[in-house]
């Protein structure tokens, strides 16, 4: 175990479970409004996982973001995506000026979008783009491993840093997203060992493959598979061998929600893939992961099951960007007005309703 692998062991031994006692108080003060007990259903779980995240029922949701990993994908070139790679940076370039879908819906919802190239095989020279790239887009995993074990570890600090300054700057809740032509490839492979289950379950049309496409698809993935071998019961040989930059730094996000007690919220299946990474590495992450929308690829339910969270949303979404972790925003911030709200029964003097069966 190298240097770089010792010092984030260390780390993830400090993660601590989100407090308790802020849970309670705030269960109790939903309890006490003046509306039915969990009438907010999974909206008041949220609001209650997220006081025990921030250690407050004070809760704050004011200053909110979308990290977005940005990288290529070296399995590309075997005719995995309807595309090439030069839309990566086309439109990594386009977040930062605010022109693609993610950053149109969180300019509505106040948020804003932090894209990070980790790994896109283009130089972007568009100013406000953070750059940490580690090499020109992944190495084609059907011939090899796509990445070094110390690549990967390098793009799970890029997460965990940028979770870390963004925590400095005020930010109490992010949501996670993701931009590399042919990540679903690699999250399918991924999500074949982590979850057990034959390639073909496990993938999806991605962007839009025909049928043939996906046979393809299913063939190169196992192929992938095969010439790696990689090791079921440790996350970042998975990661390395199978894996993009754009992964692993969405690992690393959630690790640093964890270590630094910012909520982190799950957009799709490749966020997903990356969540479960993340709690294999240590199950206490899990606690800090907020669930957004079941997404459309076939991976979708069953990550979301062995990550055991329920999402949200279920709108059959496949836009990527981590445009379903912003349709969440909205709605947590209208529950939180209701959280906020004066009125208790005791206010009415009427006798409250009583929680019969406890939801977390």
């Amino acid at each position: 175990m190298g240097p770089m692998e010792e010092k984030l062991k260390s780390q993830l031994e400090k993660i601590k479970l989100p407090n308790e006692e802020k849970q309670q108080q705030a269960r109790v003060l939903l309890d006490g409004l003046f509306k039915p007990v969990a009438g907010l259903g999974r909206l008041e779980e949220l609001l209650i996982q997220i006081a025990g995240i921030q250690d407050s029922i004070q809760l704050e949701f004011r200053k909110k973001a979308i990290i977005v990993m940005c990288a290529d994908n070296g399995v590309v070139e075997e005719g995995v995506s309807q595309t090439d790679q030069q839309i990566t940076a086309m439109v990594t370039s386009n977040m930062v000026t605010g022109q693609s879908s993610v950053c149109r819906m969180c300019k509505v919802v106040g948020a804003d979008v932090i894209p990070v190239d980790v790994g896109v095989a283009a130089d972007i020279h568009t100013p406000g783009l953070r750059v940490h790239k580690l090499a020109y887009g992944t190495k084609n995993m059907k011939l090899g491993p796509a990445m070094t074990r110390e690549q990967a570890i390098e793009a799970i600090y890029v997460g965990m840093e940028t979770v870390k300054e963004l925590k400095g700057q005020g930010y109490r809740i992010l949501g996670t997203g993701e931009m590399g032509i042919g990540n679903t490839t690699t999250s399918s492979a991924i999500a074949s060992i982590l979850l057990k289950q034959p390639v073909e379950v496990v993938t999806g049309r991605g962007a839009g493959l025909t049928k043939e496409g996906i046979s393809h698809k299913v063939e190169v993935i196992k192929e992938a598979i095969r010439i790696n071998e990689p090791d079921k019961d440790d996350p970042i040989d998975i990661l390395s061998k199978l894996g993009g930059f754009d992964i692993a730094g969405l690992v690393g996000v959630f690790l640093g929600g964890a270590l630094y007690q910012v909520a982190i919220v799950i957009d799709g299946v490749i966020s997903g893939v990356a969540a479960l990474l993340a709690k294999q590495l240590c199950k206490e992450a899990s606690h800090y992961m907020v669930p957004s929308h079941l997404g459309k690829e076939p991976a979708s339910k069953l990550l979301m099951d062995a990550l055991e969270l329920t999402p949200i949303i279920h709108g059959e979404l496949a836009l990527g960007e981590g445009t379903g972790a912003a349709f969440l925003f909205p709605m947590l911030d209208m529950a939180l007005t209701v959280y906020q709200m004066d009125e208790t029964f005791e206010d009415y003097d009427v006798k409250p309703y009583e929680r019969y069966q406890e939801t977390i």
